[in-house]
């Protein structure tokens, strides 16, 4: 029976060394882990961070592009109005309706009489 107590005693000795070796290993591994999930969260967190910024970024390019939109619109309706205007316009050799007569000198220039007829009462 002292053999048997001594052969148990002897197995539950290593057994708690077996057993706290388990212990530490667990705790480093947890440690390990815990500090994962520390660097991780960090990571989390920078990522959240970036992805926000993002966002307003984008908010703002969208709001950009929508007023260059609205720019470049203005601008092609300008053309057209232009456009428009240009066409509604005499030709550059056309000067009917701003005084001259087909009576004008070889010079280009308007007689006189043209342009103030003379009163024959005059005396």
């Amino acid at each position: 029976m002292v053999h048997e107590y001594r052969k148990l005693s002897q197995t539950f000795e290593e057994i708690k060394a077996e057993n706290g070796c388990l212990k530490n290993s667990s705790v480093e591994s947890s440690t390990a882990h815990l500090e994962d999930t520390d660097s991780l969260q960090t990571d989390l967190s920078k990522l959240k961070i970036e992805n926000d910024i993002l966002r307003t970024q984008s908010c703002e390019l969208s709001y950009e592009n929508e007023r260059l939109s609205q720019v470049m619109s203005s601008w092609t309706k300008s053309s057209v109005s232009l456009g428009k205007l240009h066409e509604t316009q005499k030709p550059l050799n056309d000067k009917s309706g701003l005084g001259f007569n087909v009576g004008e000198s070889s010079s280009g220039k308007l007689v006189l009489s043209q342009i103030w007829p003379m009163k024959s009462s005059r005396r």
